[in-house]
């Protein structure tokens, strides 16, 4: 089983609030004390908290319930039940909260960031709040309200400066695997990373910013083809997208443009994220084959070329990155 999770549906339920009480004082020299009961606690909430060392939903893979403890009742000299106690659910920074409908209930975006899912119950109000002078020794009090329950998706969307867009064997591997310390599956067929992998790229001066190769694309993965949506959402959270076309490939610009449309289709709004064009595999090609391919594409969208492999045109690849982030 892959320890990458980026979808988990939970049922949670916050607590019952706690019963107000309804306590009449009763000393032995004061016959008529009155009404002396407190107020019910609250029930506890059901949070979602940013956890920056999670970078998975695995650990809530096989959580199906949570349930956050109950209010307590209130008690005579009018004490205040205590609050039942929150139930936290520890999530990665990028993941989203939504309800049954759809519905966002919240989005994570720093370390320790709170986001409540479920209310607690209010505590009932004790017998002392419902004293009058017509009604000046009331023998009721008001029960704890039910706290609120509902599933919940949590969805991780993966957070980086760079992501990685192509085919399967486009070289997005290759490209991570040399310019970071991330280890990536690599292989000779299609589909080879079927989970994200996150790398730290280091630059000049002590400088770095994160690369996502993102599993590959095929044409109808917005309909759902090919490993379709699940991914595909993991671009829409990456600063710029890279765009890899395999120096094999029989028509460089024809496949960017498959490419873009599936993005177009899925999200339109991705088209207006900043693109750098790539030709990976370089060290297949001559200086010959390079202006070729080049003059397939349009001016603003001249590619670049490098190998993973020989490291030829890395570093270019990582200062037009820069620049795209910082410029």
């Amino acid at each position: 089983m892959s320890n990458f999770v980026d979808y988990v549906k939970i049922h949670c339920k916050s607590g019952h609030g706690g019963a107000g009480s309804a306590h009449l004082r009763r000393e032995k020299y004061i016959p008529k004390g009155g009404p002396d009961g407190g107020d019910g606690g609250r029930g506890g909430h059901v949070i979602m908290r940013g956890n920056a060392q999670e970078w998975t939903l695995l650990p809530l893979r096989y959580t199906r319930h949570v349930k956050a403890e109950r209010g307590e009742n209130g008690a005579k000299n009018q004490l205040t039940g205590a609050d039942g106690s929150d139930i936290y659910i520890d999530v990665p920074i990028g993941t989203i909260a939504k309800n049954e409908e759809g519905e966002i209930i919240g989005e994570i975006l720093d370390d320790k960031q709170e986001i409540i899912l479920m209310l607690g119950g209010k505590g009932g109000k004790g017998n002392e709040h419902f004293k009058s002078s017509t009604n000046q020794t009331p023998r009721y009090a008001q029960p704890g309200m039910d706290g609120e329950e509902g599933f919940v998706v949590f969805e991780l969307k993966i957070l980086a400066d760079v992501g990685l867009v192509g085919f399967p064997n486009a070289g997005k591997s290759t490209l991570l695997a040399s310019v970071s310390a991330a280890k990536p599956k690599i292989a000779n067929y299609a589909f080879t990373t079927l989970t994200p992998n996150l790398g730290i790229v280091d630059y000049r001066n002590y400088k770095s910013f994160v690369m996502a190769d993102i599993p590959g694309i095929i044409e109808g993965a917005a309909e759902g083809k090919g490993l379709g949506h699940r991914f595909l959402r993991h671009i829409e959270r990456n600063s710029i997208l890279l765009f890899l076309i395999p120096a094999d490939s029989e028509s460089h610009f024809q496949e960017f443009k498959i490419l873009e449309n599936e993005l177009k289709e899925y999200n339109p709004e991705l088209l207006d994220k900043d693109f750098i064009v790539s030709i990976s595999k370089s060290d297949l090609l001559d200086d010959e084959l390079k202006k070729e391919i080049a003059a397939e594409f349009p001016e603003n969208r001249k590619p670049l070329f490098f190998s993973g492999v020989t490291g030829e045109g890395l570093v270019e690849l990582k200062d037009e990155i820069w620049k795209k982030l910082h410029g």
